[in-house]
C-alpha cells in the first residue's frame, strides 16, 4: 500500500465517522424535538402488570404540558378498581441518556395531583395507604398540598424525573420503582418499561 494510498483511505475512514456522527446527532436531536412537541393522546393498549397489580396510563400532551391519569386495579380484566391517580404541569427533555440507546432524560412538572377513589372496601383502602387521606368513593380530592399515601405533596415533590423514548406512535417512559419515588434526578430510572404506551 502506497503512502497516498493509506492517507486517502484514513481521510475516507475518518470523513465516513464523521458523517455518521453528523448523522446520530441530527437523529437524537430530531427526536428529542419531536418529544418536546408532543401533542395528542398515548395510552396504555391494554392494562399493564405493576408489582403484583394491574394498571393503565393515559398520557395527554399540549404545548410543552402533560397530564397523566393511572388507573390501579388488583384484576388483569380491571374489574377490581382501586384508584385513579392525576397529575399536570409542564414538561422538558433534558437531552439523551447515552447508557440506555433512544433513551432521554425528561423531568415532568407535578404542578397539581389528584387521587379518586374507586373503592368502598375499607380494607383495600388501607391495604393502599390512602385510609387517611379523607377521600370519598369517586369524588376526586386534590392533594397537591398534603400528599396522599405514596403520593408526597407538591412542595416535597414537584418533579418526576424519568426516563422517555419515542419511536413512531409508540412512547416508552421508565421502570418505575416499586415506591414510587422519582422526586430527585438521582432517582431517574435506568431501563425503559415495556409495554409502550401508544398514540390514538
Amino acid at each position: 500500500m502506497t503512502k497516498k494510498f493509506a492517507t486517502t483511505a484514513a481521510l475516507a475512514a475518518i470523513l465516513s465517522l464523521a458523517a455518521t456522527g453528523a448523522a446520530d446527532a441530527q437523529t437524537k436531536h430530531g427526536t428529542q424535538h419531536a418529544l418536546e412537541t408532543l401533542a395528542g393522546i398515548y395510552a396504555s393498549a391494554a392494562p399493564e402488570s405493576w408489582y403484583g397489580s394491574w394498571g393503565t396510563r393515559h398520557f395527554a400532551f399540549d404545548k410543552g404540558r402533560w397530564e397523566l391519569n393511572f388507573t390501579h386495579a388488583l384484576d388483569p380484566n380491571m374489574e377490581k378498581k382501586t384508584f385513579r391517580f392525576r397529575t399536570l404541569g409542564p414538561y422538558r427533555i433534558a437531552g439523551p441518556v447515552a447508557e440506555v440507546p433512544g433513551g432521554f432524560h425528561g423531568v415532568f412538572g407535578e404542578a397539581q395531583k389528584f387521587v379518586t377513589l374507586l373503592t368502598d372496601d375499607p380494607a383495600v383502602v388501607a391495604a393502599m395507604g390512602l385510609a387517611a387521606c379523607g377521600l370519598k368513593p369517586n369524588v376526586e380530592t386534590d392533594i397537591s398540598e398534603t400528599g396522599c399515601g405514596p403520593w408526597r405533596p407538591v412542595a416535597q415533590c414537584g418533579e418526576d424525573h424519568d426516563l422517555v423514548a419515542l419511536d413512531g406512535d409508540r412512547l416508552w417512559f421508565g421502570v418505575r420503582p416499586r415506591d414510587n419515588d422519582m422526586c430527585t434526578a438521582d432517582k431517574r430510572p435506568t431501563a425503559l418499561l415495556e409495554p409502550p404506551v401508544v398514540k390514538r
